[in-house]
């Protein structure tokens, strides 16, 4: 049944953002409008993690230098936080199809720009608004899953939504290594967004159907807490993303940035809190225990997630010069099972004896393991060493994800969806680029503690001997060889620690029980 029309006075308005519902049974053609909405999501994300990947490249063939280059990530993960409180309140006046179409086309016409384009403040630019757009797409997805999908299969609807989480970033190795270093052609990174952006567009035409637009939203709109969360998000990314390279608190832009963008997010926030008709409501996190304890351990577990990408591809890159083809193994064997486990773990949700905290728990275990396991690293290991590891990340990881998703949405009712959708994403966006933060500066200062107690113990050792100039050198390499791998294996044990440390929270979660079984509503669904 369709939403009621809003009013000009939004104080009598029902706080709710949401596309009006098209009354309309689950088909092929409303599965295959869902899939197209899926693959925009994915290549959202995948340009995001590609980008990254390819950013030495990306300078070389542009001149830039290296602070020069890091702003051209930066702009984009601050752009895509910033989109993704206010996607779908946007997605409600334009209408679901309308705005989709609009948001995959503007960042397929982007994704053909930046390769052409060489100045670095255009570029800048270019970046920046294809984020927006990116962001713009990935909570659609969320709202699609709970709109479309009946509730006997939609749990099978989050668990390819969790495919945005597990599966398109550690893609990204592959896909990056192959473009760079067996087609050699650095544009691709960007081009290939264009056919299967085209491919989305269309899907999402044929088999979505069309709501009415809203406009009459505009009037309920809160600017005010738009632009404070707007400059606060920006502000937080950009303050994050930036502060290890300009030296955190010892910046005082990164002080500005950060500090400002708190002050900011939480006028934001509060703004939200008691605005008749918001982008989101704060207040759910507080109002349901899965949603509050659920959220806050989703931005923790996406840092301990990171221990499957970015410390087996620096380890790899440093000590034995890898590049994200040589990588790119390592990636596929989380991302490949995904689909099948993911499915897989959403099929196990709906047997009555199943307790989904258990399973998240589990899943989570699971992933503690892998990085105790890599506590044991050494400056020998490659690919093989990982392949355990990796395999017990991708089935914990299925199991995490999924199993959060079903503990949260099972709560949800569903004119709370457009709330919850705009909410997980934004906490998953910052997630991202939180987890990367702490990361990076617990690695940097791991890293200096160990090389100064290997250089001390040297030098004590070695205080009586010549040292030549030759063996100096080899010294200095096997210093810094051995400092970087004991730092990466405390890093790992920071991530196990607080991936144990997450487990008690998820038990005390409230129970949900199975829903449904698909088989017992399939007759319902026949249009």
């Amino acid at each position: 049944m369709s939403a009621l029309p809003a009013t000009a006075n939004s104080a009598s308005t029902p706080p709710v953002p949401a596309p009006a519902a098209v009354a309309a049974p689950f088909t092929g053609r409303i599965f295959t409008g869902f899939l197209g909405i899926l693959i925009s999501a994915m290549i959202a994300g995948l340009s995001n993690r590609i980008g990254s990947l390819a950013l030495a490249d990306i300078r070389g063939v542009l001149g830039l230098g290296a602070d020069e280059g890091s702003w051209l990530n930066t702009v984009y993960v601050a752009a895509e936080l910033i989109a993704m409180p206010f996607s779908i309140w946007l997605a409600a006046i334009i209408s679901l199809r309308r705005f989709h179409m609009a948001m995959t086309g503007i960042f397929v016409l982007l994704s053909y720009l930046i390769p052409l384009v060489h100045d670095w403040s255009t570029l800048l630019v270019l970046r920046s608004l294809q984020g927006l757009a990116g962001g713009m797409l990935i909570p659609i997805l969320m709202l699609s899953a709970l709109r479309f999908f009946p509730l006997p299969i939609r749990l099978y609807g989050m668990s390819l939504y969790a495919l945005t989480a597990t599966f398109s970033p550690n893609l990204g190795f592959w896909l990056a290594g192959n473009w760079l270093d067996v087609v050699h052609d650095w544009r691709l990174v960007f081009w290939q967004n264009l056919p299967i952006g085209l491919l989305s567009i269309a899907m999402v035409y044929w088999g979505v159907p069309q709501d009415p637009t809203r406009p009459e939203r505009l009037r309920q709109t809160d600017w005010f807490g738009m632009a404070c969360g707007v400059a606060g998000l920006g502000m937080i990314a950009v303050g994050l993303d930036q502060g290890e390279r300009l030296d955190w608190w010892n910046s005082y832009l990164i002080c500005w940035l950060i500090g400002g963008g708190l002050s900011m997010t939480l006028v934001f926030l509060v703004s939200q809190w008691f605005y008749p008709v918001p982008f989101i409501r704060p207040q759910l996190l507080l109002q349901k225990r899965n949603l509050g304890v659920g959220f806050s351990v989703f931005v923790l577990l996406l840092m301990v997630m990171m221990s499957s990408s970015k410390l087996p591809a620096m380890h790899l890159e440093a000590l034995w010069g890898y590049r994200s083809l040589q990588s790119g193994p390592v990636g596929l064997l989380i991302a490949l099972p995904q689909p099948v486990l993911s499915l897989a773990v959403a099929w196990l949700f709906y047997r009555k004896w199943v307790d989904a905290r258990l399973v998240m728990a589990s899943g989570i275990a699971l992933i503690a393991v892998a990085c105790l396991l890599c506590t044991q690293i050494t400056s020998s290991w490659i690919v093989e060493q990982l392949v355990m590891t990796q395999l017990l990340q991708a089935t914990g990881q299925a199991m995490a994800v999924v199993g959060l998703l079903f503990l949260t949405t099972s709560v949800v009712q569903p004119m709370e969806g457009p709330f919850v959708a705009g909410t997980i994403n934004t906490l998953r966006a910052f997630g991202v680029i939180f987890g990367g933060a702490v990361i990076g500066h617990f690695f940097r200062l791991r890293q200096h503690f160990h090389s100064e107690v290997i250089v001390d113990h040297m030098g004590r050792r070695f205080a009586s001997m010549q040292l030549f100039p030759g063996n100096l050198a080899a010294l200095n390499d096997s210093t810094r060889q051995q400092a970087f791998v004991l730092a990466n294996a405390d890093s790992y044990l920071m991530l196990a620690a607080l991936a144990l440390v997450l487990i008690p929270f998820v038990l005390r979660m409230d129970y949900i029980p199975a829903p449904a079984r698909p088989v017992a509503s399939s007759t319902n669904n026949k249009g």
